[in-house]
């Protein structure tokens, strides 16, 4: 049976192969027509269980959140037509060169299937404790409070006020 500790090190990691997983299929992809990136997520996940890595469960937890920061990102960059890095809310060069490299070209595409499917623009999918997430900030729901992650990680209750829903930065909320 595994400890905590390396079943949360396993998921990390299984969200940035599962990343890495979408950006090969979409680079594959270039050449003919696009197919829809749940398709590219849900190839991803299978792989990772039919090598092991994650149980069905845990496979279809990764990527879930694989999914939704992909569509968040996406919404982003078609809503603004800003930068990665306006999306991220902080220095791009904070990020590993690895993650930052996969990222971008899968948000790109990303931003192209988000144009497609053109739901729920004005509320994002929500971000709970206890989640992993990539690379970007998070604003607590409860109190406002900022949490910044510069690597794929597991999203805390709020260190401020102990809530546990929190939302994408966007930049209505630098408005506000």
């Amino acid at each position: 049976m595994k400890d905590e500790q390396s079943t949360r090190e396993q998921w990390l990691r299984a969200y940035d192969d599962m990343m890495v997983r979408v950006k090969t299929a979409i680079e594959e992809a270039e050449e003919s027509a696009l197919p829809p990136l749940k398709r590219m997520v849900e190839h991803a996940r299978d792989t990772a269980v039919e090598l092991e890595e994650l149980t069905v469960e845990e496979a279809e937890k990764i990527a879930y959140y694989l999914q939704r920061d992909l569509e968040d990102v996406g919404k982003h960059l078609a809503e603004t037509g800003h930068e990665l890095g306006d999306w991220l809310r902080f220095d791009i060069h904070q990020i590993e060169a690895r993650l930052l490299e996969v990222l971008t070209r899968v948000a790109d595409h990303t931003q192209l299937e988000i144009r497609r499917f053109k739901h729920d623009l004005e509320v994002g999918p929500p971000y709970n404790a206890g989640d992993v997430t990539g690379p970007g900030t998070l604003i607590c729901d409860s109190c406002g409070e900022t949490i910044r992650f510069h690597a794929t990680g597991y999203i805390p209750t709020c260190p401020a006020c102990g809530h546990s829903i929190y939302h994408r930065k966007t930049v209505r909320d630098e408005i506000d």
